[in-house]
């Protein structure tokens, strides 16, 4: 469920803003072709904006409410357009500054969230890192990337940020892939020290840390990773962009989904067993 919304959101609000542009247009009593000539447009060009297949600019739809006699929905149109461009960023325009004021960015919604839920099938989740795990994360990322080298102070940024989870006002519910656990980056000596971690955190009496085991048949199958922020937010990660959700009926999938992850996971000594289990591996693994 997870995977299909996060591909199709800005979709949907695209069609959205589309629909609400072939309202004002049919209201106006004009077809397609005659919006274009008015707008000195390619006669396709209105019904590839109504189909939602190209978006419209700020100037489109200005265009479009002039011709249309409806100015006084402009502002309107406006920003349901920024809205549906700030849905989806792409990691090199998020990143552009480099990866700590990436980091530092989202300083403000961690701290006006008090509920926190995060479900990882990819790598364990930031506010649970350990300084070697996040750095060598980091350091994957810049060189994939080819992004400025100021890994350190990022990774600097996102320890500061883990004190968010000793702040007793605050819950945080993690959910992770048993394969997060036997994958990873930096080596044995990293992921043993991470898998030491997540034992400790999941200590904390704000805490919930729970394992979704491998399973050949399993009820639901992963998702891509998301975060959840109390009710208001979504911020979903994609190999391509960070999108973020906050049309309620979409957080409420999203949160359907990770009620339906968390059925399927185990916790407490379940869960430590099959912690220890990827740390007896790693050893194993060193002889």
């Amino acid at each position: 469920m997870a995977a299909s919304s996060a591909s199709s959101s800005v979709q949907q609000a695209r069609q959205s803003l589309a629909n609400r542009l072939g309202e004002i247009r049919r209201d106006a009593g004009l077809t397609g072709r005659d919006l274009a000539a008015a707008c000195g447009w390619h006669p396709s060009k209105s019904s590839r904006i109504e189909n939602a297949r190209t978006s419209p600019s700020a100037d489109d739809i200005r265009a479009w409410c002039r011709i249309c006699g409806a100015e006084a929905q402009v502002d309107d149109l406006l920003a349901s357009l920024r809205a549906v461009e700030g849905m989806f960023v792409e990691w090199r325009r998020m990143e552009r500054s480099g990866l700590r004021q990436a980091q530092e960015a989202r300083w403000p919604l961690y701290e006006r969230t008090h509920r926190f839920r995060s479900y990882s099938s990819w790598l364990v989740p930031g506010l649970i890192q350990t300084r070697a795990y996040t750095s060598a994360v980091l350091h994957s990322i810049r060189e994939r990337r080819g992004l400025m080298d100021d890994v350190q102070g990022a990774v600097e940024e996102r320890m500061e940020r883990q004190r968010v989870l000793y702040d007793g006002h605050r819950r945080f519910a993690f959910l992770v892939e048993e394969s997060v656990l036997r994958t990873g980056l930096g080596g044995t000596e990293v992921m043993a020290g991470q898998l030491g971690h997540l034992l400790t955190v999941g200590s904390l009496p704000n805490v919930s840390m729970g394992v979704v085991p491998m399973s050949p048949d399993r009820a639901r199958w992963p998702a891509e990773g998301f975060w959840i922020y109390d009710a208001a937010q979504v911020n979903v990660e994609l190999i391509s962009g960070y999108l973020t959700i906050t049309q309620p009926s979409e957080v409420s999938m999203y949160a359907e989904t990770f009620a339906e992850l968390a059925a399927l996971a185990v916790y407490g000594a379940r869960a430590r067993s099959l912690i220890t289990a990827a740390v007896d591996a790693l050893a194993w693994g060193r002889r």
